[in-house]
């Protein structure tokens, strides 16, 4: 079989789908790959992958641009001939949805997230509905990574109600993400930001926090991981020097990070399913976040994490205090909570195997 995957971006496809990739391969398909290079293609390419370099947008809506997607992954198709096509993320789900359409294509799309522009109303949020449900229309699954998500695109008529899939996320692998002794009683408590640098992940909230409690635990560190995707520069640097934070930047190896940690946080204002969450908890960390789908849905209240309200900085610290004030063990149980979750619940080969069901049901 042909399997032709369109995405936007390798490291996402290798970080959070490659136990897929190498199912598909140890099975003997032939597996095409649509992305802009990166740093991660050649490892792609090393699973067994067949690169086809893509110029995707990630960002914005550039109508000449989006047409020559839309046209690039009509050729695509023509000339593989693929048996089934996956897409991630909105322009290869929406571009690659109507191109599955004009080919004959049959697809299977995941929704990893709304996105900014299906979050906040206007016009914006009404040209990627129209996106969407000409992009999913046809698609024989749509796989949601929560189900706030789902019932945003049924309730919306989006898609048809058989054709929506809840999976827990992209999943965690449990054996790579493997527990880590929690860290020792001491005077520091480490608390541990890993994303993009952007307001949509809540940075503007989590600097305030840390600045509120600073001023009653000094020895409470924040050390913050993640490239800036907007022009957060400045304000870093500045929470940097007054010793708020420590902005590690990008980093290929966060496993490191999270060891050291006593604690996640993520202030996020929407989430497909955190994979930063997912990560720390398989390792044995709790977990402090927003009460937003996408992150709710990672601990339970209280036993393996915390929760605080969107968009609230005052919230968050009130949180990260009341972590703080915990007695060791209790953090260390609800590390070993959060472990014991993502084992039942969040295991990767639950998301494979869901794949290769809907797989099997299109090749009867």
């Amino acid at each position: 079989m042909k399997i032709l995957i369109l995405a936007n971006y390798g490291m996402g496809l290798y970080k959070f789908r490659k136990e897929l990739l190498q199912e598909f391969i140890q099975q003997n398909h032939e597996v095409y790959i649509s992305l802009p290079r990166d740093e991660y293609t050649s490892k792609l390419e090393d699973l067994g992958c067949r690169f086809v370099e893509t110029s995707v947008d990630r960002r914005g809506t550039h109508p000449i641009r989006d047409l020559g997607l839309l046209m690039f992954y009509i050729r695509l198709m023509r000339k593989i001939r693929p048996d089934i096509a996956l897409t991630y993320t909105i322009k290869p789900s929406t571009f690659g949805g109507v191109a599955c359409r004009w080919t004959g294509t049959p697809y299977i799309a995941n929704i990893t997230g709304l996105g900014t522009a299906m979050v906040n109303k206007g016009m914006m949020q009404n040209i990627t509905k129209t996106l969407y449900r000409l992009g999913l229309k046809k698609a024989r699954c749509v796989f949601f990574q929560n189900v706030q998500n789902k019932q945003f695109f049924t309730g919306h008529r989006l898609i048809k109600k058989e054709a929506a899939r809840l999976i827990p996320g992209s999943g965690v692998n449990v054996t790579e993400h493997s527990y880590e002794e929690y860290p020792p009683a001491g005077e520091t408590l480490n608390c541990l930001f890993i994303g993009r640098i952007m307001k949509a992940k809540g940075i503007d909230e989590l600097l305030e926090a840390a600045g509120k409690v600073k001023v009653r635990y000094p020895h409470i560190r924040f050390d913050l991981v993640g490239g800036c995707e907007e022009h957060y520069e400045d304000k870093l640097a500045d929470y940097e020097n007054r010793g708020l934070i420590t902005y590690r930047g990008v980093q290929t190896d966060v496993k490191s990070f999270i060891r050291k940690s006593h604690v996640a946080i993520l202030p996020s204002y929407h989430e497909g399913t955190a994979n930063v969450l997912l990560e720390s908890a398989a390792a044995g960390r709790p977990v402090l976040a927003s009460r937003v789908a996408g992150c709710v849905e990672t601990f339970d209240e209280g036993i393996s994490g915390l929760g605080f309200e969107v968009k609230d900085a005052d919230s968050l610290a009130e949180t990260i205090l009341h972590f703080a004030n915990l007695p060791h063990e209790k953090k260390q149980a609800m590390g070993a909570a959060g472990r014991a979750k993502m084992l039942s619940e969040y295991d990767r080969k639950r998301v494979v195997g869901a794949y290769l069901e809907e797989l099997d049901k299109i090749n009867r």
